[in-house]
């Protein structure tokens, strides 16, 4: 019987296609499958399979003397086991993870299952070798996993049919490259490096935009309304802004405004705001609401069609029934009855508030957004742009291929947690007749002891836990700029990851790091002292009279700018540096010169409460352990209040199935009162600063009068946690 393989291009099914070479059986490929689809057999006789494993276990079991799915049933059993664990390897956040238990499973074990090769060993060799350079890197250092690395060598050594699959599918030698010359993952064809002092950042090669053309490209992008834009909406948007500026084409911010239960002008306008702060400069701004005249009429077409009906089943039962593959009662009502239904849910009745419209596409596909997914809710709540004028509203997954299509977008830049609804993508744009829209994938930027979902987001808002959303310790755009963030930084770091389509939980450190570079050559230089029990020091033979000078804000920066010093007899150190201070040690007071302490007044707690010294200005700054930082005492200081932010939760990554609110950080700020020099009474909103030997400040309440202090907050260095 001749078995054609349908699969899709840039998904080609390797285990199937190694165990039909391994077993003998002859496959006709067919790469002609939208983007995602599940690999497919059509028989010649009209049958056909669908589903990456379901074919495997086809293979498995029609093999001619081999034991491809074990000896016996319990064999059997155990294959089936593995292979409802392996998949975990294509999941880019679990690989190592799943690599590390595999290999303790091979210290003991020559091959998965038995001593015979099993349709679980070629699809664990399918999976790693479909990882490209990531596999590639971890086998050649032959140190982390040394068991599944001698599996892998064995198992490739042993069947030539390996070979050949790697070199037409995946590139010699499991380059990560796919006949063509092409990388799979952009990530291995873009990266950057930070080139040190200069703080600019090369990249080693252009990302590639598949079937693009100069001149023609059109990209768009989506945020919903119902939150400020966040560091992993930023990834998304500066994507957009380089693919539109690579290929010369344009840019199209389009609100996705579906919901209008959660929408509002507030987030709109601030999201605007946002997209402007990351310097994106888009040809038109559009809403999917200008669009509700025609998404109506075509769901309605399709209704006619056969292609669409209305359900009034319950949510829980449908959610169900998709779950179990069953389809609806209300699956084959006619066009009449469909049409009565509809018009029920465009009044907004008390019978159309029971109803939805939902595709009619494959309730036994493997894929379970492809059964038949929900194309229009009703609800009665206002729309925040268009006020009551419509009771039904169409979901994203309806909304999008459409939008998308007719306002002329060629690739629509998806996050990979969206990877299992782009055959469903395709099939809606399908069974309207539109034009198809290329898709392309990037990984969702995660970042360690971050929630980035704006429905948990909100609950923070709402209960008070922050002070709103422009909040320093919330991952939003407007948070982290407020907490210090140069949008510099933000750009350089997500641009260094180039349009991976790997999973990686990112950690704040290395943000934190780029950011350090570009402010330290740059920023002001100040002077604090910790108010608690700061020390007083006299200085016996020091100016009578006090005296100032001019000094600059940068010593290697012209452009701070110049600050006035006034040197003082009796001048405030912190009470760390006092209580670290022996008696006739010479120290160093920055800016000024060396000291020689006589004597120490202890309080009744033995606490360090007045210094005596005198001043030895011809003293070596070299040969001082320490060197302080001091204030002159004067009326003219200033008030601070120094604050530093930690995470919102204390877990590094919430699991899906775990309640966010189980991992609260029950402390996330502290507040230190200071004492500043006066020439801070000229900082601006929004100035970084740096105080000597306590780091990196952003001005968020400049100076006002002498009863408020001046709030500064805190910005990481890369080196806190």
């Amino acid at each position: 019987m001749e078995i054609k393989l349908s699969f899709a291009a840039d998904n080609p099914p390797l285990s199937v296609i190694a165990a039909a070479k391994i077993a003998g059986i002859s496959l006709s490929p067919d790469p002609s499958l939208p983007s995602s689809s599940a690999p497919k057999f059509i028989f010649s006789n009209g049958g056909n399979l669908r589903g990456t494993l379901v074919l495997l276990r086809y293979i498995g079991r029609v093999a001619d003397k081999l034991t491809l799915y074990g000896k016996d049933l319990f064999q059997t059993g155990e294959i089936d086991q593995l292979l409802e664990y392996l998949p975990i390897l294509e999941k880019g956040s679990e690989f190592e993870a799943g690599c590390s238990y595999l290999d303790a499973y091979l210290s003991t074990n020559t091959l998965l299952v038995a001593h015979d090769v099993s349709i679980a060993d070629i699809f664990l060799w399918a999976a790693l070798a479909g990882a490209g350079q990531r596999w590639e890197s971890l086998r050649k250092s032959n140190k982390k996993y040394q068991h599944l690395v001698r599996w892998y060598n064995s198992l490739s050594s042993e069947f030539s049919a390996l070979s050949e699959v790697l070199q037409t599918y995946v590139g010699k030698k499991g380059s990560g490259k796919p006949v063509g010359g092409k990388s799979k993952d952009p990530e291995s064809r873009n990266e950057s490096k930070s080139t040190g002092g200069d703080n600019k950042t090369t990249s080693r090669s252009e990302i590639d935009l598949p079937h693009a053309e100069v001149g023609k490209v059109c990209v768009r992008f989506a945020p919903e309304p119902s939150g400020y834009l966040h560091i992993g909406h930023s990834k998304a948007a500066l994507l957009n802004k380089y693919f539109a500026e690579r290929y010369k084409g344009r840019l199209i911010v389009r609100f996705d405004d579906t919901n209008p239960a959660k929408e509002s002008n507030e987030f709109v306008d601030n999201l605007l705001k946002d997209i402007e702060t990351l310097g994106i400069v888009y040809d038109d701004v559009t809403y999917t609401s200008d669009y509700f005249p025609k998404l109506m009429e075509m769901a309605e077409n399709l209704i006619r069609q056969g292609k669409a009906y209305v359900d009034d089943t319950p949510r829980e039962q449908m959610q169900k029934e998709r779950m179990e593959g069953i389809e609806s009662k209300c699956r084959n009502n006619s066009v009449e009855k469909n049409l009565e239904l509809w018009k029920e849910m465009i009044a907004g009745s008390e019978r159309g508030l029971m109803c939805c419209i939902r595709g009619k596409l494959d309730m036994q596909d493997p894929n379970k957004s492809l059964r038949d997914p929900v194309y229009y809710r009703c609800n009665p709540m206002p729309h925040h742009r268009i006020g009551s004028k419509y009771k039904v509203y169409p979901t994203y997954d309806f909304a999008c291929p459409f939008v998308d299509s007719v306002e002329g977008i060629t690739h629509a830049l998806r996050s990979s947690e969206y990877h299992d609804r782009n055959a469903q993508y395709d099939r809606i744009q399908q069974d309207m007749g539109l034009r198809k829209v290329h898709i392309y994938e990037f990984s969702r930027l995660n970042m360690v002891y971050t929630l980035l979902s704006k429905r948990k987001l909100l609950w923070f808002v709402q209960n008070g836990k922050v002070d709103g959303w422009d909040d320093p310790r919330f991952p939003t755009v407007q948070g982290i700029v407020r907490r210090g963030l140069k949008i510099d930084a933000l750009i350089q770091f997500i641009l260094e990851q180039g349009a991976s389509k790997n999973l990686n939980l990112m950690e704040w450190d290395k943000l934190w790091t780029i950011n350090k570079k570009i402010i330290d050559p740059v920023c002001a230089r100040h002077t604090a002292v910790i108010e608690e029990r700061c020390v007083l020091v006299t200085l016996t033979d020091g100016p009578e009279q006090p005296f100032t000078r001019i000094i600059p804000r940068h010593k290697k920066y012209e452009g701070a700018g110049e600050k006035c010093t006034t040197f003082t007899k009796n001048i405030w150190i912190d009470h760390a540096d006092a209580e670290a201070i022996s008696v006739n040690e010479e120290v160093t007071f920055m800016d000024w010169g060396n000291a020689i302490i006589k004597e120490i007044k202890k309080d009744e707690a033995g606490n360090v409460a007045q210094l005596i010294g005198v001043l030895n200005l011809d003293g070596s700054v070299k040969t001082t352990k320490l060197k302080l930082t001091w204030l002159p005492e004067i009326d003219e200081l200033v008030k601070l209040q120094l604050m530093e932010f930690d995470y919102l939760i204390s877990k590094k990554k919430v699991e899906e199935d775990e309640d966010f609110l189980d991992v609260l950080n029950p402390v996330t700020k502290k507040e230190t009162l200071a004492i500043g020099d006066a020439n801070m009474r000229n900082l601006k909103h929004g100035e970084v600063i740096q105080l000597e030997r306590k780091g990196y400040f952003r001005c968020d309440v400049p100076y006002v009068r002498h009863s408020k202090p001046i709030i500064l907050f805190a910005i990481p260095d890369g080196r806190q946690h």
